[in-house]
Formats: C-alpha cells, sequence, structure tokens
C-alpha cells in the first residue's frame, strides 16, 4: 500500500517520477486564465485567517458543503470564519475521490508544511496553524505567487474596468507580471433590454462618450480594447454557451442596437445576430493587434434562479451544458480564417462529451502560421481534475500535437490553489511514463523530459510572447 500524497503521488512508474522530479517539478508557472481579484495582488492583501484565503469566493468547496447539508451561511453568509472552516472541515471527510480532496491535502502540504488529514478533529489545530503562517509576509498574496514560483498572472477583466490595481501593481515593479484580459461578455449581453442598457451607461462614463448609436457603441468599445492594450493587455476571453455564427447585415446589427436602446426587448433571432456580430467584431479587432483570444463554451449557468436573486452569479449554481458546438464553431473560425483574420486561439469546452469535437476543431484552422495556433485548452471546471486532465490529454495525443499544447491553467479565484499545476504535471509525466515502460515510447528521456518542460511552461511562454523571467529568478519554495 502506497502512503497518502507522498513525493510520488499519481506516479505509477519509475519512469514517471523520474519525468516528474527531473524535468516537470521545478518548472515555473505561467498562469493565462484566472479570476485572481487584482485589487488584492495591488494592495498585497495579508489573510486573517485560513477561512478568508480559502472559503470566501471558492464555489467549488461551497457546492460540496451544500451537498453535505451545511447551511447557507456557512457558505456565503455571515456566520464567524473559524464556524466556517469547521463546516468545511466537517466536510472534507466526505469528499473522498472529489478532486477537491486532493487540492484540499496538496494546498496544507504544499503552503503550510501540514501534513495532517483534515477533518472535524483535527479543524481546529489546522486552521491555528495556517493562520499563524498567514500573518507573516511571505504569506501575503504577493508572497503566495512568489511561493508557487508563478511568473505571469492574466486576470479576467470587463471592458469597463479602470484597470487602475494593475497599474498600481505595475508601478510598484512587482516582479510577478499581472496582466488584464479583455472579457466582453456583458457587452454582448442583449438578454435583457435595462441590463444592457444600464451597462451602456457605465460604458459611456468610463469612455466619456455619448452612445446613441451603434456605431457609437462600438467607437467606446474600440477605445477600451485599445486602452487594454496599452495596459499591456494581449489577450480576450469569452465564456459562451456556444460560438455564435448567424448571418447579419450592418443595416440589421444597427437596426436591432436602436431597438434595444430605445428600452425595446429582442427577438431570440435578434438576440443570436447581434451576438454573432459582436463575436466577429472583436475576434478583428483582436487579430488586428496580434492578440490571443480564447473560447469558454459549454457552461449552464444559473440554474438556480432562487439562489441566483438571493446571492447573485458565480456562487455555484452553474453545471455542463449539452450545446451544440461544431457548426457554429467551424462557420465563426472559418469566416475570419477566409479574411486572413483568424488570430491565436485557445478553445475549451465543458462538456467531455465535446473533447474529441474540440481537439479536432483545431486541426482546422492550424495553417503553419504559427506553432500550435489553434489551440485546444486544458480541462476547464468541472473537467480540471483526474480524469478529466487525462481525457483532454489523450484526445489532443490522439487527433492533434500534445507536444505543442500550452499546459494548464487554474481559472481559479484562489491564491492557493496553483497545487493544481502540480496535479495536472503529475498527471502528464505519469501517462509517459507508463507508455514508456510499457514499451509504447521509446525510453529517451531527455528528449520526453524536454516535451513534458514546453507543455509546463515553455509552449505558454513562447505562445503568449509575454517574455517572462528566466526560470531560475524565482524557484519554488514548496
Amino acid at each position: 500500500m502506497k502512503p497518502f500524497l507522498d513525493e510520488n503521488f499519481l506516479l505509477d512508474t519509475k519512469t514517471a517520477q523520474r519525468l516528474y522530479h527531473e524535468y516537470a517539478k521545478e518548472m515555473p508557472i505561467i498562469d493565462y486564465h484566472c479570476h485572481l481579484p487584482p485589487d488584492q495582488i495591488a494592495q498585497d492583501l495579508q489573510f486573517g485567517n485560513l477561512t478568508q484565503a480559502w472559503l470566501y469566493g471558492d464555489h467549488y468547496k461551497w457546492r460540496a458543503m451544500r451537498t453535505n447539508g451545511v447551511d447557507e451561511s456557512f457558505c456565503t453568509g455571515n456566520q464567524p470564519d473559524r464556524e466556517k472552516f469547521r463546516q468545511w472541515a466537517a466536510t472534507v471527510p466526505y469528499t473522498l475521490r472529489n478532486p477537491l480532496y486532493h487540492w484540499t491535502h496538496m494546498e496544507l502540504q504544499r503552503y503550510f508544511g501540514i501534513n495532517d488529514i483534515l477533518n472535524a478533529d483535527s479543524a481546529d489545530a489546522i486552521y491555528d496553524a495556517a493562520t499563524e503562517k498567514l500573518q507573516s509576509p511571505e504569506y501575503s498574496v504577493r508572497g503566495l505567487l512568489k511561493k508557487a514560483n508563478v511568473k505571469v498572472v492574466c486576470t479576467t477583466d470587463d471592458p469597463i474596468d479602470s484597470l487602475e490595481h494593475h497599474k498600481a501593481i505595475k508601478e510598484d515593479g512587482f516582479d510577478v507580471k499581472i496582466l488584464p484580459a479583455f472579457r466582453p461578455d456583458k457587452a454582448m449581453n442583449v438578454d435583457n433590454a435595462e441590463g444592457f442598457n444600464a451597462y451602456i451607461g457605465k460604458l459611456e462614463a468610463v469612455s466619456n462618450t455619448n452612445i446613441a448609436d451603434f456605431q457609437d457603441y462600438l467607437d467606446a468599445l474600440k477605445q477600451r480594447h485599445d486602452f487594454f492594450a496599452t495596459m499591456d493587455c494581449s489577450v480576450s476571453d469569452h465564456g459562451l454557451e456556444q460560438i455564435y455564427a448567424e448571418d447579419y447585415t450592418e443595416a440589421e446589427i444597427k437596426a436591432i442596437f436602436t431597438k434595444i436602446r430605445s428600452g425595446n426587448e429582442l427577438t431570440l433571432a435578434e438576440r443570436l445576430k447581434f451576438r454573432s456580430a459582436m463575436l466577429e467584431i472583436f475576434a478583428v479587432w483582436d487579430w488586428e493587434k496580434g492578440w490571443v483570444q480564447q473560447y469558454h463554451l459549454g457552461a449552464l449557468r444559473n440554474n438556480n434562479s432562487r439562489m441566483l436573486r438571493q446571492l447573485g452569479p458565480d456562487t455555484g449554481w452553474d453545471s455542463i451544458g449539452d450545446f451544440s458546438q461544431a457548426a457554429s464553431m467551424a462557420r465563426f473560425f472559418d469566416r475570419l480564417d477566409t479574411n486572413n483574420q483568424l488570430a491565436k486561439t485557445i478553445i475549451y469546452n465543458l462538456n467531455p462529451a465535446d473533447n474529441e469535437l474540440f481537439a479536432t476543431m483545431i486541426g482546422n484552422f492550424n495553417d503553419g502560421s504559427a506553432i500550435g495556433k489553434v489551440q485546444y485548452g486544458s480541462g476547464w471546471w468541472f473537467l480540471d481534475q483526474k480524469d478529466g486532465m487525462t481525457r483532454q490529454i489523450n484526445a489532443l495525443s490522439n487527433m492533434g500535437l500534445l507536444s505543442r499544447f500550452v499546459g494548464m491553467l487554474t481559472d481559479s479565484r484562489s491564491f492557493l490553489s496553483y497545487p493544481r499545476h502540480e496535479y495536472f504535471r503529475r498527471i502528464l509525466c505519469n501517462i509517459f511514463g507508463n507508455e514508456i515502460e510499457n514499451g509504447e515510447l521509446p525510453a529517451d528521456l531527455p528528449w520526453t523530459g524536454k516535451v513534458i518542460q514546453d507543455i509546463c511552461y515553455n509552449n505558454a511562454s513562447s505562445y503568449f510572447q509575454w517574455q517572462p523571467q528566466s526560470a531560475t529568478s524565482l524557484a519554488p519554495v514548496f
């Protein structure tokens, strides 16, 4: 029987162990998509306790606690932080075989040197020990990023965001790059006229313009896109149910905008046409600037309307959706490619039934103009676990070039989530190691090790062209 979570965790063979410890382990991290709050990085926040660092904003944990019968007041409510932690600790033993069980104990080990199993009996001792460490300067949010050997963080930002915190971080000279990403989902959301016009009001204020017609709207958004570029942004991101690629005319879009700007609700056909037009316009702007565009597809969001009204979005009421993806995605990319306006692109699926679809879609538009120009993104959200990562790696291996993959990201709101990169790297090394020992791959560890290092870090560094500091400047301290 192997010990739980030892140095060879998830590494079944001697070759897998060598690949991880000699090649993957020390590689830095480029977190090119996450939801870390830039204001906390700007102020170099010091968490008051482990609950604040671990449970605030973590809907993964909230969903598990709710399923375990924990009252909402201990998840998003106003119960004392220690009591919230006790409820989480009592839930952890019931998360066996959920990735939360692995992540929880990896984070306790890597950040705090705590090897105990978290449960109701150990809760207070672990809470006190971790909270005490969180008070020291090296455990500020910037210290946590350095501790995880992170080189680049790319946050997720609305076009109306001021990016003042990114500016402050850069002026501070913080040696981890904190970059914005342009995420204009709200600028395409025309499901509700009142909400859309309220968003336009905010856009008018931040762009200091009056938006009367569709051209005014585009001008204001383009101003924000240009502003983001001045703030070192070179990535866009979209979180959509599916790609929109309806046929439309310029006259139709202008009329649709006038209709909703007047406070009238749109038909379904009008909403789809408007989203299709905006998605294409944003993609062309990205291509013009040489940005990388990302499409996270397939989430069915805000399913519990009662809890949405009570708590708002992003509080743990989303699931995998079963949307049709292939035809519209192909049509959208083909429109851009026909005009030679397809930027570097990463596509992510949330429904595992779409793995092979996405893995083959990228090959339709990899035209040799850039290495891995169109990427099949890593296991995302509900799929960033052992089985999901393995299936994504296998689909990409079978139908594309895993060796050119830009690797893992956190998609997280937590500064303690970076062991997920280690989790991915162990799984990756185990796959290669097992196949080498089975005689399915040659026992050329230097070459295989190079491929693994490329997937862990080098491919992303080259793809995004952020030119972060050398790999030796921030050694891991886990």
